[in-house]
């Protein structure tokens, strides 16, 4: 689907000797929805991984799960307001004369969204430390510091690289864990 908007937006400008640059914008109306679903993607495998790894934790050790449920929704809401904000941004400045300057709404809206998306910011980080934190308690059965974990944080963060590394590793985890094997150390392979 973004291979061919792509090549139809090149195909757009290679016809013409004039081309103009505004049809571009004509393809951004479907950037809000490419972005609910890669999204939807990262957060239902961040949910899996940080709740599903909790009964795997060692005997003795509970990790608080209540703070990460709420900056786990917060940017998901976040992300559904930040499109809706996408879209109306692209409509008024489509629809904004030329010479003419958006509507007062548009520059409220960046007042708001300014803050909300630092706090968003700030609750995805949290939530890549959890999981990473999670990963690493059940996999060396005792509570992890950052300094073990570090390497999971950046391939969490680094998302669709990092899973090449960590999936395999949690499967792992999960099949001596219903085998009722005792959790080893594996090489960490970051």
């Amino acid at each position: 689907m973004i291979a061919n908007m792509m090549s139809h937006m090149f195909a757009e400008l290679s016809r013409s000797s004039n081309p103009d640059p505004t049809s571009f914008f004509t393809f951004f109306k479907f950037f809000p929805v490419i972005m609910l679903v890669f999204m939807a993607l990262i957060f239902g495998w961040n949910w899996s991984v940080a709740i599903g790894l909790q009964k795997m934790l060692p005997p003795g050790i509970k990790m608080k799960t209540a703070l990460f449920k709420v900056f786990f929704f917060f940017p998901m809401i976040y992300i559904l307001f930040f499109c809706l904000f996408f879209a109306f941004s692209f409509v008024s400045i489509l629809s904004t004369p030329a010479g003419g300057s958006p509507p007062p709404a548009f520059f409220i809206g960046f007042a708001v969204i300014f803050p909300l998306h630092l706090f968003a910011m700030f609750c995805m980080f949290y939530n890549i430390y959890f999981i990473a934190k999670t990963i690493k308690t059940v996999e060396l059965q005792r509570l992890a510091t950052f300094s073990d974990f570090v390497g999971e944080f950046f391939l969490l963060w680094f998302f669709p690289i990092g899973v090449w590394f960590l999936q395999p590793k949690i499967n792992k985890m999960l099949k001596n864990y219903e085998n009722g094997t005792p959790q080893v150390s594996m090489p960490n392979f970051s």
